[in-house]
């Protein structure tokens, strides 16, 4: 039973080629699985030779904790500076790049121009930056791109030519994440309240050539989804769902904090779960609307696992995400990080990831900030894990209910990005982030965040084991705030703050 049908982010639009992957949107695909399905020249046996092929330092200037976006990579394409996979990365300061991913070389380069002018000066939560990573049509070779401004932009991947009048997506210098595309129709979420935009899941069908956008609003305040993947989006149904940060909940007055979502292609609301100590969660600010959830299949259902600050994870079925009373959760797991329960340096951040091995076991994969709680069991652990770690579940049937089983945990990570499964691999960055958000005093600041902790490091371990294979050592010079990392054709892909991409593969 295919619950995920073919899409058009596909092994498609490779030009001449026999064959090609791409990795045209956040975590690889719609579901925001992480799993790059077609990687198949990395592997264990090779994973520990990788070596550092070239960086690319590009013309683009940091906006407060904001830099370059994760790349997306538009496979084997016929350019007329030779057959490459055109790598498309965005910049904060609005810009817009193509690099060819066995030189580093820049193919095109683009930057939006605006004349509207931001409400409010740039801070850390709110860097009036380009934030949402750009996503790629492959049946057009179209990427689309949200300026600092709002704006959508589409632009030809192979001549970086504008191709349409832009439209203004969201409000001007509002915060948003990765875009999404599924069947012609874009998806991207808003958070953080920037310039006083509202906070919620923005939908447009460019198939249409549609120039009003569908809204829905999660509150009239807070509640911002803001796992920098956006939404993972059903390519069967075009549903979305978002999962919302620190907020009042009350359906009836749509006040849906700390929740999951489900929303259409239209805007409309479908469904909820909200957990039955959100009160708890939204007083203490232990948000939950800083993961992207993770969208999979499983004996027959589909499932969505996510998770937050306060470190446990929730197994929804998109059937019902909270039951009848929209807060009972297939499964919710004991804690598993943050016994301090803490709003910065610990939780679950970012995105998940999950894969199907070759015994047919389906693993979620949690990228974990600060040390592993009391209650966490894991039968195979590789040592101290004091900054972070990668924590690995089988799903399971208990009776005939899915759950979460611990597996393995890796050694430590320094606040770790999402990871991406590829060819029995699991990838990390640990990205050497000073996360301390709050001064001596109490103060809010993203000055004590510029003093890092140290560089970013790649890894590679296995993806049943846990056992580390790879290590970048000191090859990445910098450190990263939430971009992430591509695996495909034998590349990996990471960028630091420094606005630098890093390549890493075989050499030829």
């Amino acid at each position: 039973m295919k619950l995920f049908p073919k899409t058009a982010l596909g092994l498609i639009a490779c030009g001449a080629a026999a064959y090609c992957a791409n990795w045209l949107t956040y975590g690889g695909d719609p579901q925001r699985d992480g799993w790059s399905r077609e990687e198949s020249e990395l592997s264990r046996e090779n994973v520990g030779k990788l070596k550092l092929l070239w960086t690319a330092k590009l013309n683009n200037e940091p906006r407060e904790l904001t830099s370059l976006t994760e790349p997306v990579v538009l496979g084997t394409q016929y350019t007329p500076k030779g057959a490459m996979d055109v790598v498309i990365v965005a910049g904060s300061s609005d810009n817009l790049y193509a690099l060819d991913s066995d030189t580093g070389k820049v193919v095109w380069s683009r930057q939006f121009k605006t004349e509207q002018k931001p409400k409010q000066a740039a801070e850390w939560l709110c860097p009036n930056a380009l934030n949402a990573t750009p996503v790629i049509d492959p049946a057009t070779k179209l990427v689309y791109v949200i300026a600092a401004d709002g704006t959508l932009h589409t632009v030809q991947a192979i001549s970086g030519e504008e191709m349409s009048t832009p439209i203004q997506l969201v409000p001007p210098f509002a915060k948003t994440w990765s875009l999404n595309l599924v069947n012609g129709i874009l998806y991207t979420s808003v958070s953080q309240g920037c310039n006083g935009a509202k906070s919620g899941v923005v939908t447009l069908n460019v198939k249409a050539k549609e120039t009003t956008p569908h809204f829905f609003q999660t509150a009239p305040a807070g509640a911002g989804v803001w796992g920098r993947g956006g939404v993972p989006v059903d390519p069967a149904t075009g549903i979305s769902y978002g999962v919302t940060g620190d907020a009042p909940v009350d359906p009836a007055k749509g006040k849906y904090g700390d929740t999951v979502i489900a929303v259409d292609a239209a805007g409309k609301l479908l469904d909820y779960f909200t957990p039955s100590n959100w009160e708890w969660i939204t007083r203490k600010d232990l948000d939950m609307g800083n993961i992207t959830p993770v969208l999979f299949p499983f004996s027959g259902k589909k499932l969505l696992v996510t998770g937050g600050k306060e470190g446990v994870l929730y197994m929804l079925d998109t059937a019902s995400l909270g039951g009848a009373d929209h807060h009972t959760p297939l499964f919710k797991s004991p804690r598993i990080c943050n016994d301090d329960q803490t709003f910065q340096g610990q939780g679950i951040w970012g995105a998940l990831a999950s894969a199907s091995d070759g015994d047919g076991t389906t693993w979620v994969y949690a990228p974990i900030w600060g040390p592993p709680a009391a209650t966490a069991r894991f039968p195979v652990t590789h040592g101290d894990a004091a900054q972070g770690s990668i924590m690995a579940f089988k799903v399971t049937s208990d009776g005939g209910k899915p759950v979460l089983t611990p597996a393995w945990m890796s050694g430590n990570l320094s606040v770790p990005e999402p990871p991406v499964v590829a060819n029995g691999l699991v990838f990390a960055l640990s990205t050497g982030e000073n996360v301390t958000q709050v001064d001596a005093n109490g103060l809010l600041s993203s000055a004590q965040r510029s003093v890092t902790k140290g560089h970013a490091v790649l890894y590679a371990f296995d993806a049943k084991t846990g056992e580390q294979l790879y290590s970048s050592g000191d090859d990445i010079k910098d450190w990263s705030h939430f971009a992430g990392i591509t695996v495909i054709n034998g590349h990996v892909y990471a960028v630091t703050h420094n606005s630098t991409v890093y390549a890493f593969g075989f050499p030829e």
